[in-house]
């Protein structure tokens, strides 16, 4: 009769265990977490603007909150039910303001964290979702292996062919980009970051990429910093390095370049050869370094080796908010976004 009852009870836990593992499955994620999580996700939270700004261009309707209010200005390009989504704070970057509260009120099925893999983020991912009881993932991102990114965001998700489209458009840009800065004699140039101080964004730093593929980046300096802000610098550097180009970001010194007689003794600013780094819903260059990156690339191309970047601008461009931003982008939205931005 104990047999009996031990091999019931037995039976009664596995049942017991297999209704608790019914609708959900494994992933393992690019920290090497093997996480448990539902089999159809619908409801998704993200870490911070850069995991934000991919996600949203798979599944927007997925997302229960954006980490912070898009700039003023974005709802030009973003539909007003994104538009309008809760503020959440993010987990990793300069803010660091995750309100778990809120987190939780949002009810997500999945958080999800993309861009590098820092030290110790298994056990931070673990620890959050220990706390939270809400699964936390991570998935790698470079400037080289967005399609990878997309592949397993599909995986994840469940869209797959969505995601296949995305990947297919980032390997075709980033391969057209550094097939482009491999072919041209590359300008002599410098990238100012820096509204209320001149900074430079150096060669071989985080935020260099980009600006290294497709020019001879002349900031060279000895510790190169990772920070989107730069290395600081001054005019006298500056006129030093003798740029035949300068790109200002946006939020910099613009501005003055154009007015300032000290901005005007540089020569590049005197012949009138800098431009303005587009700008909307994010910076195209890469602040925050996310998929937009793709953005910086396709228009810094054109806007420095117009003959070599054989494409449409416009039409590259409006293909880029189609897919990433789900917005139609008419000519005069993008007459007004390039203002200052070609020569």
């Amino acid at each position: 009769m104990k047999k009996w009852t031990a091999l019931i009870l037995t039976l009664v836990l596995l049942l017991g265990a297999c209704a608790l593992a019914e609708g959900t499955r494994t992933f393992t994620d690019d920290s090497g977490r093997t996480v448990t999580i539902d089999q159809e996700i619908t409801r998704v939270a993200v870490s911070g603007v850069g995991a934000q700004i991919v996600v949203f261009a798979l599944a927007p309707d997925m997302l229960v909150g954006v980490t912070s209010q898009w700039d003023a200005g974005s709802e030009v390009y973003i539909a007003p039910e994104y538009y309008n989504l809760p503020a959440i704070g993010q987990l990793y970057g300069g803010k660091g303001n995750l309100n778990l509260e809120t987190l939780l009120a949002a009810a997500p099925q999945i958080v999800i964290d993309v861009g590098e893999t820092k030290k110790g983020i298994a056990e931070d991912l673990d620890a959050l979702t220990e706390q939270t009881g809400i699964p936390f993932v991570h998935i790698t991102m470079g400037l080289e292996t967005m399609d990878e990114t997309y592949r397993r965001l599909g995986e994840l998700l469940g869209r797959a062919e969505e995601a296949q489209v995305l990947a297919a458009y980032c390997r075709e840009v980033y391969d057209r980009t550094a097939a482009i800065g491999e072919s041209v004699q590359k300008t002599r140039l410098l990238y100012i970051t820096g509204e209320t101080y001149t900074g430079v964004i150096a060669k071989n730093s985080y935020h260099s990429p980009i600006i290294d593929m497709l020019s001879d980046n002349l900031a060279v300096v000895e510790s190169p910093s990772a920070k989107g802000t730069g290395n600081e610098t001054d005019l006298e550097q500056i006129m030093n390095w003798d740029p035949d180009m300068i790109v200002f970001a946006s939020h910099s010194t613009y501005d003055a370049a154009q007015n300032d007689p000290l901005w005007q003794a540089v020569r590049a600013v005197a012949e009138g050869n800098y431009v303005l780094v587009p700008q909307m819903p994010y910076n195209f260059m890469g602040f925050p370094p996310s998929v937009q990156r793709l953005l910086g690339m396709t228009w810094m191309a054109k806007a420095l080796y117009p003959d070599a970047a054989q494409y449409d601008l416009y039409e590259e461009i409006a293909r880029h908010y189609d897919l990433f931003y789900h917005c139609d982008l008419t000519q005069e939205m993008f007459d007004a976004l390039m203002e200052g931005c070609i020569k």
